[in-house]
């Protein structure tokens, strides 16, 4: 597996967190891959062969070839048919409502072809852009470009949601949502609002997401015991613990490292 990020200009670092490729040849890995979330939504052209998406058992989609990954709150399946090779941007939490008029909550759990999003013409050029780009630093260039176009007339980011997921990936999502908003009920309900219409989650689901991925890394890249893990990421126990990454990943941290169905989640992690 060859998997890369790579930067965003800084004209656009206040959206796109980085763009990323992988490539996997048909011969490296054809089983079934257990994705994790990770609060992100992301822009994704499929460049190789098709990729399934699994709903449910042995029921599947074929993912657009050019799409956007809404929001996801739970672990799926997906399994290449061939060679793959995927470009992708992953944007900042609260930045993606800036290029749509669809409410993100709509995109959460599943793929939206991006001609369903923009215009059919503007998403046909992009696609065929994309494809015949020479590398991965013309992509980059294209779809930064596409980016620009979309912002001409931005719509302005709530100044409260984007406060509030600075501070929660700042805090490694180890705040109460309460200590941000001093506990006003009605100020509350309005930014959870605000949230789902431009996040896609709600502000504590995505607290969640942000320490389940503190903890990932250093189940992952640093060997910590179970009870550690715990109490550097502010887990009220370790039960906890497991309890909430088990919601997310669908197996328990013990059988996560060893479970071959990992290996693309193990990837991005490392």
């Amino acid at each position: 597996m060859d998997y890369k990020t790579f930067l965003p200009s800084k004209d656009i670092a206040s959206f796109v967190n980085f763009f990323w490729t992988l490539e996997v040849s048909p011969e490296e890995n054809s089983e079934k891959q257990r994705i994790v979330p990770d609060g992100s939504i992301e822009l994704a052209f499929i460049l190789g062969d098709d990729i399934k998406r699994y709903t449910s058992g042995n029921h599947y989609i074929i993912q657009p070839r050019a799409m956007v990954l809404g929001q996801t709150v739970s672990p799926f399946y997906i399994q290449p048919t061939g060679y793959v090779h995927t470009f992708a941007a992953s944007f900042l939490p609260y930045a993606f409502s800036n290029f749509v008029s669809e409410p993100i909550n709509n995109l959460k759990n599943k793929e939206t072809s991006i001609y369903e999003l923009f215009e059919s013409n503007e998403s046909e050029e992009l696609e065929k852009s994309i494809i015949k780009a020479l590398n991965t630093s013309e992509r980059i260039e294209i779809l930064e470009a596409f980016l620009f176009s979309k912002l001409s007339n931005p719509r302005t980011i709530e100044n409260v949601v984007k406060a509030t997921v600075e501070i929660l990936f700042s805090n490694n999502g180890n705040i109460p949502i309460n200590k941000i908003i001093n506990s006003d009920p009605n100020q509350k309900r309005q930014l959870e609002r605000k949230f789902l219409d431009i996040v896609g989650v709600s502000p504590k689901k995505l607290s969640k997401l942000i320490r389940l991925q503190t903890a990932l890394k250093l189940l992952i890249n640093h060997d910590e015991s179970l009870t550690n893990i715990a109490y550097k990421c502010n887990y009220y126990d370790q039960s906890h613990f497991i309890k909430d990454f088990k919601e997310f990943t669908g197996v328990k941290p013990r059988n996560f490292l060893g479970d071959k169905s990992m290996a693309l989640s193990l990837l991005f992690y490392k």
